[in-house]
């Protein structure tokens, strides 16, 4: 079963269980694969599904940042929940040694010596760490790496 598939049976099963939020997570999911779907005139794979998700997930993340010093706890609250939800869909994360290890490998690979080479050496992992690493966090580590 693919993601598509195991997203499609998890809100039926929500449903069924009267679990609204992970209903509501799981039908926006939904809705966002089905635009692209429609938008693109593809059939998404399990690749373009987990993107999709990565950016629910990155809004709700970003969402919980802003709305730290706001005092609202009920939203805070909410937004926890829906990003516990999207992490269970979510490919497992890379962990920063995990990263750094990549980014060394791609610095000797593409001979990399200063930061003006970052170009190379991002073109080169991104394809790797695509939805198993922010991409904020692998630019850190390169820099650093390359500084």
């Amino acid at each position: 079963m693919n993601v598509k598939e195991t997203l499609f049976e998890d809100m039926k099963t929500a449903m069924r269980n009267k679990d609204m939020m992970r209903k509501e997570m799981l039908q926006i999911l939904r809705a966002g694969i089905l635009q692209v779907e429609k938008d693109q005139k593809i059939e998404l794979d399990d690749a373009g599904v987990a993107d999709i998700i990565a950016k629910e997930h990155k809004k709700r993340v970003e969402n919980l940042n802003d709305l730290k010093d706001s005092g609202r706890e009920d939203i805070l609250e909410k937004n926890r929940a829906e990003i516990l939800i999207l992490e269970e869909y979510l490919p497992k994360q890379l962990s920063e040694q995990e990263i750094t290890e990549i980014v060394d490998a791609a610095i000797s690979q593409t001979e990399a010596k200063s930061a003006r080479d970052m170009g190379k050496v991002m073109q080169v992992i991104m394809p790797q760490v695509k939805g198993k690493a922010d991409g904020k966090l692998v630019n850190q580590i390169v820099k650093k790496q390359l500084g």
